[in-house]
């Protein structure tokens, strides 16, 4: 089955340019045959010369990060984007959602759509749709957005994940936690599951663990699209009998998104370094597994600065809110397994029932993924993706410093202008206060 992905805005089609270019060299460098072929079906098809074309829509209001995207993707002589597979037009959206969701997005809402249909139809099975886009700006938020809902229109029974890159906490737009509020509240209503990485995280990811002293965002872009590849790539389920998953963002959301009101996924992915150190590090499975559980039960995206002190609370200490506690509870956890000797490594205790709510049983939270195939030059690899409250700090931060801009109505009227009510952004607000109030109670 095979995935097509639509990459919005500048920073979607940047991450999803880095994400192919991973995937291809990962799926070209495999050891066994039927992984490469696995991975080729899923994000590739071939044309009649057997080169290997993306399975994606590049979408923003501007041409130059297309054209980069497109001139990128080509020299890496092993894949390219197909010729007709991208819309732009002259002028972007202003960084104001409003102008993306109510002006370009219905104004190309049908060529767009034709782009959609057009590669879907490629598709001998279609298992879903990724949309990479931005919560920060104009175009990947709001017209990221407006095609979502285009999608789950058109396709109502195929499953949509979304892939969000959270803004940096210092700013990089001044309205960038109001574009962030309209775009979770829709997406709520239309995603299956929602993919969150931010910026701040993957920017220390660059600096601590890769040793980055200039950090760009095309590094940051490819950390993030190393991180996505751990996770898409092809893996053995538990159900799967020996062949490689068929429709993985199918298990992936049965496996994580299992109530509509817990649709945030956060990950981490160990271990991570610069690629001159690889060759020179040895890693063993319980290592490795001991440092995710507690980066899991401690809420750190990466391995430098775990507190090895949080523990697992007592069954009368359960209860916990967003001011106390440090401890993350989880409501569902897949584990990703790559590389040698795979199949000899444990859970690393990442299936221990006192990680997750009360409501659910470990056995229907946790889910295991492996694959014998080292990924991306990493001997061994692991991947936690999670629902839990990792997200539930930044999301109330971002949530508070826009409410905090509403209440003296600073930026509505640029929003007004193009269609979005003030009404629209309470029930954003509404919305979100209840996702933020049902991670809180979470136990």
């Amino acid at each position: 089955m095979s995935v097509v992905t639509v990459q919005l805005g500048q920073c979607g089609n940047q991450v999803g340019q880095e994400l192919f270019d991973i995937i291809c060299s990962d799926a070209q460098e495999g050891q066994r045959k039927t992984y490469s072929v696995a991975s080729c079906e899923r994000f590739f098809h071939q044309t009649a010369h057997g080169d290997l074309v993306a399975r994606a829509l590049l979408i923003d209001m501007e041409p130059k990060v297309i054209n980069r995207s497109m001139s990128m993707a080509a020299k890496s002589g092993r894949w390219s984007y197909g010729e007709s597979s991208h819309f732009s037009q002259k002028q972007g959206s202003g960084n104001n959602w409003a102008n993306g969701y109510c002006v370009h997005g219905p104004r190309h809402r049908d060529a767009v759509e034709e782009l959609v249909r057009r590669e879907v139809e490629r598709c001998d099975r279609l298992a879903g749709l990724i949309a990479m886009m931005s919560v920060a700006g104009g175009t990947g938020s709001g017209v990221g957005t407006y095609v979502t809902q285009c999608l789950r229109d058109i396709y109502p029974s195929s499953f949509i994940l979304n892939h969000l890159t959270w803004p940096y906490g210092t700013g990089e737009v001044i309205v960038q936690n109001y574009n962030s509020v309209l775009t979770l509240a829709h997406l709520y209503q239309l995603s299956d599951a929602i993919l969150v990485h931010e910026n701040d995280t993957v920017h220390r990811i660059c600096s601590q663990l890769l040793n980055i002293k200039h950090i760009s965002f095309s590094d940051v872009n490819r950390v993030i699209a190393h991180q996505l590849g751990s996770i898409l790539q092809p893996a053995l389920t538990a159900d799967s009998h020996g062949a490689y998953s068929r429709n993985p963002l199918g298990e992936l959301v049965s496996a994580l998104a299992c109530h509509p009101e817990y649709k945030l996924l956060s990950m981490c992915t160990i271990p991570q370094m610069a690629s001159s150190s690889i060759a020179y590090s040895t890693f063993s499975w319980p290592g490795l597994l001991k440092h995710l559980r507690q980066m899991l039960i401690s809420n750190t995206k990466m391995e430098e600065g775990i507190d090895w002190q949080v523990r697992p609370p007592a069954e009368s200490g359960r209860s916990r809110s967003l001011a106390g506690g440090s401890f993350n509870t989880s409501l569902a956890n897949l584990l990703i397994l790559r590389g040698k000797d795979v199949y000899s490594a444990e859970t690393g205790g990442i299936d221990d029932p006192a990680l997750y709510t009360s409501w659910l049983s470990s056995k229907e939270a946790f889910s295991l993924w492996k694959s014998p195939v080292p990924f991306n030059k990493y001997e061994k690899s692991a991947t936690l993706v999670s629902n839990s409250q990792a997200l539930l700090r930044p999301l109330d931060d971002m949530v508070g410093k826009a409410w905090n801009m509403f209440a003296s109505r600073a930026y509505i009227h640029q929003y007004i202008k193009f269609g979005i009510s003030e009404e629209d952004f309470l029930d954003s607000f509404t919305s979100l206060e209840q996702v933020i109030s049902s991670y809180s109670q979470l136990c």
